[in-house]
């Protein structure tokens, strides 16, 4: 069979390229949520970790920030995935996507905070007493004066956990979500052609990424910019 007709079996005939085109709108579906849960628990953790590491306070909150990171950076996401959906919400009827979303977000949410966390302790401290000098409580000196500051720092880094998170979204199909990776194993599996699915599978994911990428560098560029004036 010559690459035309192998295209034609794998994607055209019984309008089998919609399999990607639907996996890819889950993907960025689970991607985008996750992302934005991810951040929202990463900078909590990171504060309250940062709170205790300056001022001794939130003994409590920074021991199960801490607990929830080593959890969740030492166990494999997949794992992390398969016990949200199989145990977790064993018992609920909730969807499948949703669940991918929780569990892409916790796992985010601890390479986040600790991101940030290291943005903001890089801050020297002469600027945290140069906002206290200036009337400013903690709160106010954090998100008027050392936050902007870190994360100018930490852009580059969380870009890069957006990526991680994009391509590890791609275990989604362990619990029957037809993602874009699921989307071509569906094709390869009606095809028994496993050559061209998983090319278009990777090519798509390759493109994601590189539209991240230059998306990314042209925040970092302007924010130089900003800088030099």
């Amino acid at each position: 069979m010559d690459f035309v007709q192998s295209f034609r079996q794998n994607f055209i005939e019984g309008d089998r390229w919609k399999y990607l085109t639907d996996g890819l709108v889950v993907t960025l579906e689970i991607t985008g949520a996750a992302v934005l849960l991810g951040l929202l628990l990463g900078f909590i953790v990171a504060i309250i970790r940062c709170t205790y590491l300056k001022t001794g306070k939130m003994k409590i909150a920074d021991a199960l920030c801490r607990l929830y990171l080593t959890v969740i950076r030492g166990t494999p996401m997949m794992v992390q995935l398969l016990i949200i959906y199989f145990v977790v919400f064993a018992s609920v009827n909730i969807s499948k996507t949703l669940v991918a979303i929780i569990a892409f977000g916790i796992n985010s949410g601890a390479y986040v905070a600790e991101i940030v966390r290291g943005g903001i302790m890089s801050i020297d401290n002469g600027q945290m007493e140069a906002g206290r000098s200036l009337g400013l409580n903690y709160r106010q000196t954090m998100t008027s004066i050392i936050m902007p500051q870190a994360l100018k720092t930490v852009l580059p880094a969380l870009a890069n956990e957006c990526i991680v998170l994009l391509k590890e979204t791609s275990v989604a199909g362990y619990i029957g979500i037809y993602d874009l990776t699921k989307g071509g194993d569906e094709i390869r599996a009606q095809t028994y052609s496993p050559f061209l699915p998983l090319i278009a599978v990777a090519v798509v994911y390759l493109v994601l990424v590189m539209f991240l990428t230059f998306l990314v560098g042209k925040l970092e560029r302007r924010l130089s910019s900003n800088d030099r004036r």
